[in-house]
Order: C-alpha cells, then sequence, then structure tokens
C-alpha cells in the first residue's frame, strides 16, 4: 500500500516548530503514540478524520499537510496527476478501512476547503466500523459504485450521481457498500 512520506514529514516538522511532543499529539488527537511516530516516520495515514484532527491541534489548514506552496491563485488539478497526490490510509493500523485521497487542492494555500477524489476499496462483511468525528462539513458525491453511510443513528446508502452534505460533528463512516468499490468526490471543510 502506497503512503505520503512528505505528509509525515509535515506533520514532523510542524509539530516540533510548536514544540509539541508526539506524546502530547497523541493524546490531543485520540491516536496511539505509535501511530504518531508511523506518520511522521513512513507516512502512513490513520484516516481522514484523524489528518484533520491533526492538522487542527497543530494549528494548520489540511492542505498544509500536503504541499509547502504559497499559492493564492486558482489551482487546477489534472487527472493524470492525481497520483502525485496520493495518500493512503494505513491497512496495518486499521485493516478495514482501506481508501486512497488524492488532494485536489494540494497547491492552495489559505483554503477553507478541502477537495479530494476517494477511491474506497470493497468491504469485507461482517466488518465493526469506528465512527469518527471532527469540526465541520462535509460533501460526499458518489462517481462509481456504491457507498453505505453511517451518520449518527441513521444509514444511507448512496448510488452514482447521489450526494449528502453533513455536520462532521456528528459521528459518522462511510465506506463502499458494492463489491467493486466506489469513487467519490469529497469536499472537507473544517472552521479556523
Amino acid at each position: 500500500m502506497k503512503t505520503n512520506k512528505k505528509v509525515g514529514e509535515r506533520i514532523r516538522e510542524i509539530r516540533e516548530s510548536e514544540s509539541i511532543s508526539t506524546a502530547e499529539l497523541a493524546e490531543r488527537s485520540g491516536l496511539d503514540e505509535n501511530q504518531i511516530n508511523a506518520i511522521e516516520e513512513t507516512g502512513a495515514i490513520p484516516s481522514l478524520s484523524s489528518l484533520v484532527k491533526i492538522a487542527r491541534l497543530l494549528g494548520v489548514r489540511l492542505n498544509a499537510l500536503y504541499d509547502q506552496s504559497d499559492e493564492h491563485g486558482p489551482v487546477i488539478s489534472r487527472k493524470d496527476k492525481y497520483e502525485e497526490n496520493i495518500c493512503s490510509l494505513n491497512k496495518k493500523s486499521n485493516p478495514h478501512r482501506n481508501m486512497a485521497y488524492y488532494s485536489l487542492s494540494s497547491a492552495k494555500q489559505g483554503c477553507n476547503m478541502e477537495p479530494f477524489i476517494i477511491h474506497i476499496n470493497p468491504t469485507p462483511k461482517g466488518v465493526d466500523f469506528v465512527l469518527s468525528t471532527h469540526e465541520g462539513e462535509e460533501f460526499i458525491y458518489c462517481i462509481e459504485g456504491v457507498l453505505e453511510i453511517k451518520y449518527g443513528k441513521e444509514t444511507y446508502i448512496l448510488e452514482e450521481g447521489d450526494s449528502i452534505y453533513y455536520d462532521s460533528i456528528i459521528p459518522h463512516h462511510l465506506h463502499a457498500a458494492g463489491e467493486n468499490g466506489a469513487k467519490i468526490l469529497a469536499v472537507v471543510y473544517t472552521p479556523n
């Protein structure tokens, strides 16, 4: 599985510049200290919500973990360049979450929204998912496949062309409901 070592290096760089220990970052983010070390050393990312929490705790926007560019104008993402912006979840840290994130805004600084194309692998039967929560809002548009979204006590099914917009402070989780996985456009907003 691919990782994004640059993300881990940026987290370590920002964490050290803020004089935050790995133990403190782990405690405040709800992650294990070994996970923080794995993120910094290998770029293995546990989940998007965890990455959002880490960015918030470090006092930076999510895209600051992907790029150090100071681009303030428009940013164009080309489909043939997605592989350069990949950030895969570490299957070892959570074997039931296997997604590949393609940032569509990694070169944009100061943005309030974080758009991603996310490829979601098929989900094994009988998996108990852990719901995540973080400040902000999310917009999900199903490009391919079928999604199952757990949101609070409700469950929603999205098929190709369907979308959902929700407050991400409510515990939530999404996964592929079909045998072939799914592909989505996700836009995450986190307040300053």
